[in-house]
């Protein structure tokens, strides 16, 4: 049984699933990541999505790359990155090209990954600011609308490497910042640029996020501690947690 609350919060709405288990929940995020594909396709004429990193979203990479789609009307990115080469372990672009993009006609002119080979990982910020600017046609102080923004959260709260008490969750005038985790610095996209996205999809599995849910579900609480709270989209935002996350 899937128990499902949708709530309207003024323009936004608010898709809260609770799936039986991890395999219903990558399931259920194919099933929408699919329709949003093909809805931004027959009105944009391409699809742009952005993916996590982390073990969650793996399988649904892996069902990805089992599918018939219109590759070169695709275009993928990054919601972070840490800052390490694509051939590391910890690479969020080496996982997502192995589990799916590698397996599939994808131009490579279609993938965006986020740079991480400049010394200074502010100033991969900014080259990866300038792409985004460039791809989407953006005049000064734009932000893009992506068609569909997958993200997770730690068991501390955080989002994309939206981190707690970091200096990224105060940026507001840019589209990719840096994020710091224990010292090590990420690249990461900003809150405002996730909350124009059309659509908003968290994968959320395992009992260790029920208390951060409680507090990021609260009415009122630190947003700065619980950085998925910042996450308030201006199209749909969807969050999918199987039942070791969700049952509460």
């Amino acid at each position: 049984m899937i128990l499902r609350v949708v709530m309207e919060v003024e323009t936004m709405q608010t898709i809260v699933e609770v799936l039986p288990d991890k395999n219903e929940l990558i399931a259920r995020s194919l099933e929408i990541v699919l329709a949003k594909i093909e809805d931004a396709i027959a009105q944009r004429g391409i699809a742009t999505i952005a993916l996590a990193g982390g073990s969650t979203p793996k399988p649904l990479y892996e069902k990805l790359a089992e599918q018939d789609l219109p590759w070169e009307k695709i275009h993928i990115f990054w919601g972070d990155e840490r800052y390490v080469p694509a051939d590391h372990p910890d690479s969020n672009q080496g996982m997502a090209r192995r589990a799916w993009l590698d397996q599939v006609p994808l131009p490579a002119a279609n993938i965006h990954p986020m740079p991480t080979s400049a010394p200074d990982p502010a100033d991969a910020a900014a080259q990866h600011e300038a792409e985004l600017q460039a791809f989407f046609k953006l005049s000064a102080g734009a932000f893009p609308a992506l068609d569909i923004i997958l993200l997770g959260i730690g068991d501390d709260g955080h989002t994309a490497s939206l981190f707690p008490h970091t200096d990224a969750l105060q940026v507001r005038d840019r589209l990719i910042t840096v994020g710091n985790k224990d010292g090590q610095p990420r690249i990461t996209f900003t809150a405002p640029l996730i909350n124009h996205a059309q659509t908003v999809l968290f994968l959320v599995a395992g009992a260790s996020k029920r208390p951060a849910l409680d507090h990021i579900f609260a009415p009122e609480d630190d947003d700065t501690l619980y950085p998925a709270r910042l996450i308030q989209p201006q199209g749909e935002l969807w969050w999918l947690l199987d039942r070791a996350a969700g049952e509460e």
